[in-house]
């Protein structure tokens, strides 16, 4: 007997599209190995909905094309607790037809986007209105995650040790650089790193070694993002990244992993998180799996230890739930720093939680059975509270609020 419907959201409009894709073609494999009846639901760069079962082919999605044979186009039908999704345009029954059926209901979504309009709260939104349980970081987390100026304010508010930075808009740029210029040479030295505020896969993200690459890095920054993020560079860094699982307090963190730094010791670009061994045959060439890395992370039982607490305590303060990834930067002193908090990491970080003995499988588990219990946690709250107001207000403006 099948397990209940899982909807797979992925694609949608951000520079990490292509990358949404990888990570969701690997989970609805092992969703389906799990024993769950997969609808994969593809948001295409427009903004546009569709399901079929030949989604689940990378070869379909390499050049899509929606008229393709097992493509549908559809709509959520956003009402509370509906969950079904409907071909769109609507069939139109005749006289004698049968009253069209939906496309498929969702019994569990698991967003898999990585970037804006679907790891920044956007999806999650839909969602919480829409009343389906869904299997990531809710609305705060997501959101907050996304934005890296946010973050840093609320990760240093809470007392956890972040990089120097300065933040601006674009539209402070066009204003004029020079003040800003000024001010980030008094607060930071070089090199610094310039960073769009929401974006992630390192795209948009320049190392500034002088006042013209900075003005560079600065303009390039803007457009992909109008708030841009400038944060003091690390000579040497090395970086550490480590996962943790759950929902409310019962939250485990994975084992933690070394990423390969560059040959010039910077920062691991695009390229490097995805491509570097795009020849290699199976599973290694797909994803942040690809990445070239050290697990576990050779640190010392120590500073795994302090990571992992870490890990765990962002976790709840961000209210997260399903699978996040931590990431974090040892400077040449052994200063340890929060970089950023993945809310739906690269491959959803399964090759983390392999080497703790969870499967890619019993991982999707974990999800949906977090994901069931948020949802049943939110439909305890009160929503209706009775009062007299309606009783006392008139129509017109003579009757609004004062």
């Amino acid at each position: 007997m099948s397990k209940m419907n899982i909807a797979v959201l992925f694609g949608s409009r951000s520079c990490e599209h292509d990358v949404s894709i990888v990570s969701a073609l690997q989970l609805i494999e092992a969703a389906k190995a799990a024993g769950y009846t997969v609808t994969p639901v593809y948001i295409s760069r427009e903004g546009l909905w569709y399901t079929g079962d030949a989604l689940c082919q990378i070869e379909n999605l390499r050049e899509f094309n929606p008229m393709a044979k097992g493509i549908t186009r559809v709509n959520l039908d956003v009402s509370a607790n509906a969950g079904d999704l409907w071909a769109w345009p609507p069939q139109r029954a005749g006289i004698f037809a049968k009253v069209p059926a939906p496309v498929a209901h969702i019994d569990v979504a698991i967003p898999v986007f990585h970037g804006m309009n679907g790891e920044d709260g956007t999806i999650q939104g839909l969602l919480e209105m829409a009343n389906i349980p869904y299997a990531s970081s809710g609305v705060l987390g997501s959101a907050v995650g996304m934005d890296k100026i946010a973050l840093k304010q609320i990760l240093r508010g809470a007392g956890f040790p972040v990089l120097d930075y300065v933040w601006l808009t674009r539209d402070q740029l066009g204003e004029g650089s020079e003040a800003i210029i000024e001010k980030i040479e008094k607060k930071l030295k070089y090199p610094v790193f310039v960073k769009p505020a929401c974006l992630g896969s390192s795209i948009g993200v320049s190392r500034a070694n002088n006042r013209e690459e900075l003005e560079q890095a600065m303009a390039l920054a803007a457009s992909y993002d109008r708030r841009i993020l400038v944060e003091a560079g690390v000579i040497h860094p090395v970086e550490i990244n480590c996962a943790a699982l759950g929902y409310g307090e019962s939250v485990r963190a994975s084992v933690c992993e070394m990423p390969v730094p560059t040959s010039d010791g910077s920062f691991l670009t695009f390229w490097e998180k995805y491509l570097r061994n795009a020849g290699v045959k199976g599973e290694a060439s797909r994803g942040m799996k690809s990445l070239s890395r050290v697990i576990p992370a050779k640190i010392g039982d120590a500073l795994t230890e302090r990571i992992q607490k870490m890990t765990c305590e962002i976790f709840r303060l961000l209210d997260c739930r399903g699978t996040v990834r931590v990431d974090y930067i040892l400077d040449e002193n052994d200063m340890l720093y929060v970089n950023e908090p993945n809310t739906i990491p690269g491959s959803l970080a399964f090759y983390l939680w392999k080497e703790c003995g969870v499967s890619f499988a019993d991982l999707v588990d974990q999800m949906v059975e977090d994901a069931l219990l948020a949802h049943a946690d939110k439909n305890k709250n009160v929503y209706a509270f009775d009062s007299t107001i309606l009783q006392k207000v008139t129509s017109g403006a003579k009757g609004a609020k004062r």
